[in-house]
Parts: structure tokens; C-alpha cells; sequence
């Protein structure tokens, strides 16, 4: 069973804010103020280092039961942000608040203990799963370190957890070799969700996988976050990916969210040009010639003055060349990161292929 997120809103208080996005359903599970992660880099040809921000200021919420995807092209920073928020790498600067606690202060045991409710699918899992190791004992791992279930009750815990990701309680048995790409990216999923976490932060989880593959998972997210409650932090490169899975959407480019606002907003009628770039460019037989040509690849190493984006910009003004543009709320409901919100039309894309069905 899958649910459509795209044709649907959300019924409590849900806004989203001028820092970043909260779809709120109820009290948000995650919040995230100011973010900041800085690199040091050598230039080439020289000993001297150059500081880039890979995030740069990043602000939002995830409610209980929701998922915020996270959408730019490689080197946006939304994987950074993912990273930050699982605590596998250290912010610079700001707060993270998660499921009451101050998540960036806990140290030791009490993170230890407060890790179980927030769990990471990797990309690849075959780099993400031990090679060496069966199945069965790397989704029992968290339930050894976490002292989660008795030693005798493990083997039947782990035959749980199979079945809830749609495989037998023999591939326990088997290594990470010996299953196809989508099964190792399911022993993955099986393995995040030993600890019964309340958040899981995917990052980019179905890339990896062919299209027919990638729906199935996409379809087993919906009906594990439907059956276990779950919220979701989606990392990705696809809007019309996200636009099946997702309750708000936040576009990254250049370590800053340049808009945000609800799948089918984005998607009908983007208002950052760089937000109708990425949809131009999921194909659509029924639109043909709607590609938004981008010239350039993004970097962080030597920022350009004004907007980030005015390089690559095809309605580029003078005066984004020479001033900052804010997240700003430009309608109800919908942020934009631009001095010209909504001026760059994509094409309306044609019937069903707006928001992709997983599984047809």
C-alpha cells in the first residue's frame, strides 16, 4: 500500500518558516537553527587553504510521522546537512533539537542511549553493509550494543525485522554478496530500524538502485512509516522523486535553503530558478524542449558576491550580482530565496508524469 503525499496537506498547525521549513503535524520531533559546517581546502597549486561553507545557516523542523526531503545537486550540501543532523560529522555553529533534547550536547552514554531513536540508510549499501559479515548478525548488532532484546530472543528479533522489510528469515543467514542491490539496500533498512528509532535520515537511498527496484523501496518507506509511525529526513537529487514521498520539500544550493514549500506547489509552479532547473530536468516525453539550460558546475571555494546562483542564473539581473537574497515567505505557504520568485516558467508537466506513482 502506498499514499500519495503529493495530493495531500497536512491538517495541524503547519507552516512553513522563514529560516527553513516545518510542516508541523504536531510538536516537531526535530528542529534545526542556524546549521553550519566549514571545510578547509588547499588551492591548487599552492600551500595556502581556502575555507568553504558547505552549510551555511540551515533552519527546519520535522513533526512526528512526517518527512522532509532535502533536494540539490551533488555538492549542494544536502548531504552534509543529513550528516550533521545524524551526528556523524560536527557542526560549526548552531542547535539541533531532537525529541526534546539538546541533541549536539549529549556526549556519552546519554548519547549513547538517545542514538537508537535516530537511525541512518546509506546511499550504497554495498559499502554501508559488512561484507564479511551474515545479515542477520549486522541487524543484530544494534540490538547487542543497545542491550535492546535477551540473547536468546535475538535470532527471532532479527526474523522480525526481515519480514517487516519483506524478506525471509533465511537471508539471515546469507552475506551481502550473495543478495541483489534492492535486498541489501532492504537488510539496511531492517538494520535502521532495529532500534525502533523515531527518525531515520535517508540519504539518497534508491539512487543507487534501477527504477523498478527504487519504487519498491520508495513503497516500503510509505508503508513503514505508515505502520511504525516513523518521520523521515529524505536526502535527494530528484523532485519527482520526493514529490511522491515527501510532506515539504527544502531545495539546497550551496549550503542554503533557496526555497521551500509543499511537493505540489514546488513541482506545479517553482519560484527559485534553480528549483525549475531540477524540475526541467526530470524527463517528460510529454513536454518535450522544457529543459532550463545551467551553465556552470556549483562551488563553494570562491563564493561569488550577490547570490549565490546569479553565475548560473538564466534571468540574472545586476542587481543579484551585487546583493544577498533572504529566504523570505513571497505567497502563502512558499519561500524563495529571490528577488525575482516565480519569473522563470517550466512548462506544466504532463499528466501523471508531475508526480510519479512507485510500484506502476
Amino acid at each position: 500500500m502506498t499514499t500519495d503525499r503529493s495530493t495531500s496537506t497536512s491538517t495541524g498547525e503547519g507552516r512553513i518558516t522563514g529560516s527553513g521549513v516545518d510542516v508541523a503535524v504536531g510538536g516537531p520531533l526535530l528542529s534545526a537553527e542556524g546549521l553550519v559546517r566549514r571545510y578547509h581546502v588547499l588551492r591548487s597549486g599552492s600551500s595556502e587553504s581556502s575555507e568553504i561553507a558547505a552549510v551555511d545557516g540551515v533552519s527546519f523542523s520535522i513533526p512526528s510521522g512526517s518527512t522532509l526531503a532535502l533536494v540539490g545537486e551533488s555538492g549542494s550540501g544536502k548531504t552534509t546537512i543529513g550528516r550533521l543532523v545524524a551526528r556523524l560529522e560536527t557542526a560549526d555553529a548552531g542547535r539541533i533539537v531532537f525529541d526534546g533534547a539538546d541533541w549536539l550536547a549529549l556526549s556519552g552514554e546519554a548519547l549513547r542511549q538517545k542514538r537508537r531513536d535516530l537511525q541512518v540508510v546509506f546511499q550504497d549499501p554495498q559499502t554501508s553493509l559488512n561484507p564479511r559479515m551474515r545479515a542477520g548478525d549486522q541487524i543484530a548488532e544494534p540490538l547487542r550494543v543497545q542491550k535492546l532484546v535477551q540473547r536468546k530472543d535475538v535470532r527471532a528479533r532479527v526474523a522480525e525485522l526481515l519480514d517487516e522489510v519483506g524478506l525471509d528469515a533465511l537471508a539471515a543467514d546469507r552475506f551481502p554478496s550473495e543478495f541483489s542491490g534492492g535486498q541489501r539496500q532492504r537488510v539496511a533498512i531492517a538494520r535502521a530500524l532495529a532500534t525502533r528509532p523515531k527518525l531515520v535520515v535517508c540519504d539518497e537511498p534508491v539512487s543507487a538502485l534501477d527504477a523498478s527496484i527504487a519504487a519498491q523501496i520508495v513503497n516500503l518507506l510509505l508503508d513503514l512509516q505508515r505502520d511504525l509511525s516513523l518521520s523521515y529526513l529524505f536526502i535527494s537529487h530528484d523532485l519527482a522523486l520526493v514529490g511522491r514521498l515527501a510532506d515539504a520539500v527544502a531545495v539546497v544550493y550551496l549550503g542554503r535553503i533557496v526555497e521551500s514549500g509543499s511537493p505540489l506547489d514546488l513541482i506545479a509552479r517553482p519560484l527559485h530558478p534553480y528549483t525549475a532547473a531540477l524540475i526541467s530536468a526530470v524527463p517528460d516525453a510529454e513536454s518535450p524542449g522544457r529543459r532550463v539550460p545551467l551553465t556552470g558546475e556549483p562551488s563553494s571555494v570562491i563564493p561569488p558576491s550577490g547570490c549565490a546562483f546569479a553565475p548560473r542564473c538564466p534571468i540574472v539581473r545586476p542587481r543579484c550580482r551585487e546583493e544577498t537574497p533572504l529566504l523570505a515567505e513571497t505567497e502563502a505557504g512558499r519561500f524563495a530565496a529571490c528577488f525575482f520568485p516565480g519569473e522563470l516558467r517550466v512548462p506544466v508537466r504532463g499528466g501523471a508524469a508531475a508526480v510519479p506513482q512507485p510500484g506502476l
